[in-house]
């Protein structure tokens, strides 16, 4: 055995090296575990993990899908959200985000009040090396945020079941006693398996884990992520179902005009993503806190309401949104409008007080933009459909959002299980894009809310935030 086998961790089972002398070693994927090895006892609590993170996305998708049939009617599955606020009219419509700003501002107000310095944000926490999360806290930040945004509150849906999958990660963790780093990499695939269970994405969760949550697309890190992801979300079927969040999408063939577009379109909307993250950061950092959240969500959630009397897309998380662009439906007018409205309404939430997810709200921003950008460029060389503009914007703005190009490209091929023809100019259009953002900010919509120490002579000066207690509050 060479003296650079002698240093692969685990031993291989098969002792006796292969007739070239070479040791497995010579591969750089395959050496070893590095601090969390992958025991057999690692993998079932991987697994056990993945049950647990598919079992928490049932529930709280269902608190979800019941909140929003009471408050508009909407079908058991979820199904035909904007279409039912889209019937009620007048004070039907306006009543349950109204309703939705009073239990925020009070719900978040005490949470806060009565759980002072306890974490519930699973980036921070696997960032910053604890990863402990509150289980409390972070119960309540979950229930709450899936409360408001089913009576239309302009967040992400994804956030609750992505932090209590990881708030499973570090239970399970931290009963079997496991080292501090198999722990945080338990962490993190239970993140990223809440994520995949949820949007029915076990690639999309895995490689999320892998190049968000951990930073590393190595096999230690991504087999169990794979794993974690694929439990999940077939344990999800079970009430979930296994259709894709975005169905009918067309799978539109590729053509060397939307080849041209990405090309132009990458770095613009690479610029977009920055200034739309920059937003975020800012106004998360400098917005309500303390007693001022009991006025501050009930006023944004009222003006949320105001503006959805002409545009109730932007109630929810923004998944109407995306699937009208996907599909080529809508003007360059409400489209643009929709493509500016949605940031500002869900950063004015999030700095209101609120606490939800930035997934889809940030691509379906993409998807606007894009619909936007291919009808305008279809005046100059027609041809191409609005719905592939759409789903290349949507991606570049996703993999630039999250600093994540792998990740975001093959969610949102897992959404609409469509996209792979256009997989040529989707990358071009989402590297530009990540490389413009890494290169002019290099925040990601994660990041950009965390609250850290400020670094040592900084080139740039950062955003800074006064102290937080757990999420950004």
């Amino acid at each position: 055995m060479t003296s650079s086998e002698r240093q692969r961790r685990p031993l291989p089972l098969v002792k006796k090296r292969m007739p070239s002398g070479r040791g497995s070693m010579i591969q750089p994927n395959v050496t070893n575990d590095g601090d969390t090895p992958l025991t057999p006892r690692f993998w079932v609590l991987v697994a056990v993990v993945g049950v647990v993170a598919g079992l928490v996305g049932i529930a709280l998708m269902r608190l979800l899908f019941l909140v929003e049939h009471l408050a508009f009617g909407v079908g058991s599955d979820g199904q035909g959200f904007t279409a039912a606020v889209e019937r009620a009219g007048g004070w039907e419509r306006a009543t349950p985000v109204l309703v939705a700003g009073v239990i925020g501002g009070v719900g978040w107000y005490l949470l806060r009040k009565f759980t002072p310095g306890m974490k519930s944000e699973a980036d921070e926490v696997l960032w910053t090396g604890e990863g402990r999360l509150s289980f409390r806290r972070s119960a309540g930040t979950s229930v709450l945020s899936e409360i408001v945004i089913g009576l239309g509150a302009s967040l992400g849906r994804e956030a609750a079941p992505k932090l209590m999958g990881a708030v499973a990660g570090g239970l399970v963790g931290e009963w079997a006693r496991l080292s501090d780093a198999q722990r945080r990499l338990l962490v993190a695939c239970g993140g990223g398996a809440g994520l995949a269970a949820v949007y029915n994405v076990p690639l999309g969760g895995a490689l999320f884990t892998a190049e968000v949550l951990i930073g590393s697309v190595t096999l230690p890190t991504v087999m169990p992520a794979l794993a974690c992801a694929a439990v999940a979300t077939m344990v999800a079927w079970v009430s979930l179902g296994d259709n894709p969040i975005y169905p009918g999408v067309p799978d539109y063939a590729f053509d060397v005009r939307l080849l041209v577009w990405a090309v132009v379109a990458g770095p613009v909307i690479g610029v977009l993503a920055a200034v739309y993250i920059r937003f975020i950061g800012w106004i998360s950092f400098r917005g309500a806190r303390g007693a001022w959240i009991l006025v501050a969500i009930p006023v944004v959630f009222a003006g949320l309401a105001a503006l959805a009397v002409v545009y109730p897309q932007l109630y929810g998380n923004g998944r109407s949104i995306a699937h009208d662009a996907f599909l080529g439906i809508g003007s360059v007018a409400v489209l643009a409008a929709l493509a500016v409205l949605k940031p500002v309404v869900t950063a004015l939430c999030l700095g209101a007080g609120a606490s939800g997810g930035l997934f889809t709200p940030v691509m379906c921003t993409g998807a606007a933009i894009g619909a936007v950008g291919g009808i305008l460029f279809g005046h100059l060389w027609p041809g191409s459909p609005v719905g592939a503009y759409a789903m290349i914007g949507a991606a570049a703005m996703i993999g630039a959002g999250m600093q994540a190009p792998l990740a975001g490209l093959l969610l949102v091929v897992e959404l609409t299980h469509s996209g792979l023809s256009l997989m040529a100019p989707m990358v071009v259009a989402t590297v530009l894009a990540t490389a413009v953002t890494r290169r002019v900010d290099g925040y990601s919509i994660y990041s950009a809310r965390i609250a850290g120490e400020a670094p040592v002579a900084p080139a740039v000066a950062p955003m800074t935030s006064p102290p937080t207690d757990g999420d950004g509050r």
